[in-house]
């Protein structure tokens, strides 16, 4: 098992933890389960006992009751096993779907809804490759496994020392078992099961709580990022800043070529003069107001007159209503109603206006 990267210090990203989940690893206690279910098997004995002791009582009187040893056929001997296997799954059938309901409840509120059938998929790559490292690996100190390793051995020493109390205690009893007869020995060693699970349940538990913090501890710890993944990751959920300023950039370019190309259907130019230059358009048919179809400040201002001059189209000089459009009108729109006069003034003056109110 790695080592984990020392540079490795930051919490896992949502996206590093589905991504996770997709591939199948999710937190998990496989302790939690035996205990839960362990426990949800000494439920369900106390909760059938009763029902367990009828069904034995009557597949021992099927069994080895009078006629079984006088009266041997083929039928008499179909109908024990019948019988056998009908008491059988009375007895079993109750108690084992509790116990796998439990399970799997427990299984599910651990890892939730997760079905990724690509984990099924064998890798033959892992199979085939001979992995040196690992097998060295394998001998080295390492606090997983040493967790492990101590939870195993508490474990076992926990599931064998508990019969062996009970077994220790029950021990002086045994003789008296010969006079038995079997509902008599069913109840006996029911509840000797029951004693051996109760006697299991505390230390278990507190092996399971402690394997469960352990299992979701290390699944996070090897879930850590490096503070340059989580920049790099963040980069890419948000797009990198570079790409995002070249795409505006181009964006600006297209704009201004497109607004350039406008400028030559102009009829005036309002200039601030070096700082603003604004292209109206006004055609009666088309708007009802003049229409702003390009604007500029210093650098741009000045391509828009130098066009303008190329077209013989009229520059004019007016600060004010120059700062006035370039800030409060965007292209393609037509100019507010306050600005009326002021625009008419000056396309007044303009000698294809003159020509048409002539």
């Amino acid at each position: 098992m790695a080592e984990r990267d020392p540079e490795k210090t930051e919490k896992a990203t949502p996206k590093r933890t589905n991504k996770a989940r997709e591939q199948g690893s999710v937190p998990k206690s496989a302790q939690l389960s035996k205990t839960v279910v362990l426990i949800a098997g000494y439920i369900a004995l106390r909760m059938t006992f009763g029902t367990i002791n009828a069904e034995m009582s009557e597949l021992w009187r099927w069994s080895f009751g009078p006629g079984i040893a006088t009266d041997i056929t083929p039928e008499r001997v179909m109908a024990i096993m019948f019988m056998m296997s009908k008491h059988l799954a009375a007895m079993l059938l109750p108690l084992l779907l509790f116990v796998a309901a439990v399970a799997y409840v427990t299984l599910r509120l651990q890892v939730g809804s997760l079905w990724q059938p690509k984990i099924f998929k064998p890798d033959w790559s892992k199979v085939l490759k001979f992995n040196f490292g690992a097998v060295i690996g394998a001998f080295k100190l390492d606090p997983r496994k040493l967790f492990g390793l101590g939870r195993q051995l508490g474990q076992a020493t926990i599931i064998g020392f508990a019969p062996y109390l009970v077994l220790k205690k029950e021990f002086p009893n045994f003789p008296a078992l010969f006079y038995y007869d079997a509902p008599g020995l069913a109840t006996y060693f029911l509840g000797m099961a029951q004693t051996m699970m109760l006697y299991s349940f505390v230390p278990m538990v507190l092996i399971a709580a402690a394997d469960t913090w352990w299992s979701f501890h290390d699944y996070n710890e090897n879930l850590k990022m490096s503070k340059f993944e989580v920049k790099d990751e963040h980069k890419q959920a948000e797009g990198d800043p570079q790409v995002k300023i070249k795409q505006r950039q181009n964006m600006m370019k297209f704009m201004q070529l497109r607004m350039i190309k406008q400028v030559p259907k102009a009829d005036v130019i309002i200039t601030n003069p070096t700082h603003f230059a604004v292209a109206l358009r006004y055609h009666v048919i088309e708007a009802a107001a003049p229409v702003v179809l390009a604007k500029g400040a210093d650098h741009m201002a000045e391509r828009i007159k130098e066009i303008a001059r190329e077209h013989n189209i009229p520059i004019r000089e007016n600060k004010p209503l120059a700062r006035a459009l370039y800030k409060d009108v965007e292209v393609g729109e037509m100019i507010p109603e306050e600005l009326y006069q002021a625009v008419a003034t000056l396309l007044a003056q303009l000698p294809k206006f003159k020509r048409q109110q002539g």
